[in-house]
């Protein structure tokens, strides 16, 4: 799978995240809720503890002769104290710290608990009682917290051991499952970049519509298909108009050429001729280079390649350019056939010339499988918000006289763009940099 771009996670990511969130929250909720159930199971069991040693302990309460409250040794535990009706302590032993509790529970009438903070933390239950003997009193009891309370942190560490056991698993299972599913998709991906690049006859054929990813795979197979029939519609087009268009130049440029053989013309007439004699040529290499264009398909698919500082020397030449600095590897090669490689850098080659006084030429490394052509040069530059705008058609940046229509850096960005690679304005050191991004072997 692509990594995703800086700043935007990807839909695997995304739903790893949701999921552990999600189970996040479950588990924590559950959590609470076991947390919330043990309390109060705890408390009712301490509760259920403390009656049934209030019980024991009054079903052996007895009175003596003088009316007196007699409780056996044997039943009195430590913390167990029994009043009789007036509040006098009558047997068992009082804890030092609880010794203000006891005392304001030894003449309640009724059952009553109170629950005691501190160190020794505790529940104390007073449980009011009646002897057959007429005689009456209150039974204390205490029972200390500490061994439920760590009960219950055991089962708060065990339940978040296993909520962080159960977000990381869900999060792994998660990420599988997003993974295992979003492959085909991060496959079709990349297949359809690659050929987006450099062949559409490609497809994907998954077959029937098994499921979600097969009928998308079948939906990109028909827009593909549509594509290509574009282009090569396109293409068609443009190869059929070039021809229809050389003739009747190659008629202009050649009475223009013999008429300028004529020693007796006016100046007047002779600068007409001349302007219509380099328009024809201009015309004709924008002719050659929508020709070689419409054949660009064809040339790649044969893997056909040059010498990059040979085609840089030749469209040099041809645009008779001199004092030209060019520093380029004489190894280096680029997968595109010399001719089309000549129309691709020619267009940014000219512009630099005819605009400035020094122009540099120089290779720089680019993407896996492309090399950067970079043309440098000191002239008037160009505004950044025009940097994209210099590559419409129809766009120039100088209108002075023979100019041209402002199609050449059109033609040279289109041809780049049909190996994969491109035509773009960059900062660089001096006035104007312009990349050629163009494919390698």
């Amino acid at each position: 799978m692509r990594p995703a771009r800086p700043g935007r996670r990807s839909f695997g990511s995304q739903l790893v995240l949701l999921v552990a969130a999600v189970t996040a929250v479950v588990v924590l909720l559950l959590t609470i809720l076991v947390q919330v159930v043990l309390a109060r199971s705890t408390t009712r069991s301490l509760d259920t503890v403390l009656r049934d040693r209030a019980q024991v302990v009054v079903g052996s309460v007895s009175t003596d002769r003088d009316g007196r409250v007699v409780v056996p040794d044997a039943r009195l535990d430590a913390g167990v104290a029994v009043y009789d009706s007036t509040g006098r302590l009558a047997a068992g032993s009082v804890p030092t710290s609880q010794a203000a509790t006891y005392a304001d529970l030894s003449t309640v009438t009724a059952r009553t608990y109170v629950d005691r903070p501190g160190s020794d933390e505790s529940r104390v239950l007073a449980q009011p009682f009646d002897t057959g003997a007429g005689g009456s009193g209150v039974v204390v009891v205490t029972e200390r917290l500490a061994p439920y309370e760590r009960a219950e942190r055991q089962a708060l560490l065990v339940c978040v051991g296993a909520g962080l056991l159960m977000v990381a698993l869900a999060a792994g299972l998660a990420a599988w499952v997003s993974h295992r599913a979003l492959a085909p998709v991060a496959a079709m991906t990349a297949a359809a970049d690659d050929w987006s690049e450099h062949d559409l006859t490609h497809r994907f054929d998954l077959g029937p519509d098994r499921n979600e990813i097969a009928a998308l795979g079948r939906t990109l197979d028909r827009l593909l298909e549509r594509v290509a029939t574009a282009i090569r519609s396109e293409q068609r087009l443009t190869s059929e108009l070039a021809h229809e268009l050389r003739t009747p130049l190659a008629a202009i440029q050649a009475n223009a050429d013999l008429a300028l053989l004529h020693r007796d013309l006016g100046t007047d007439v002779q600068e007409c001729l001349e302007e219509i004699a380099v328009s024809t040529r201009r015309m004709g290499t924008t002719i050659e280079s929508l020709l070689e264009l419409a054949r660009s398909e064809s040339t790649q698919a044969l893997g056909a390649s040059c010498l990059l500082r040979d085609a840089v020397d030749d469209a040099l030449s041809a645009i008779g350019a001199d004092g030209v600095s060019v520093t380029i590897d004489p190894a280096t090669r680029v997968l595109l056939p010399h001719a089309l490689a000549v129309r691709a850098m020619s267009p940014v080659l000219e512009n630099a010339h005819r605009l400035a006084g020094r122009v540099v030429v120089t290779v720089a490394a680019s993407r896996p499988g492309f090399v950067d052509l970079l043309v440098d040069d000191d002239g008037p530059g160009i505004a950044p918000g025009d940097r994209e705008a210099v590559f419409e058609p129809g766009h120039t940046q100088d209108h002075r006289h023979g100019a041209g229509a402002g199609l050449g850096l059109a033609l040279s960005r289109r041809v780049a763009r049909s190996m994969g690679g491109d035509v773009r304005v960059v900062d660089g050191p001096l006035a104007t940099r312009v990349s050629v991004t163009l494919p390698t072997p």
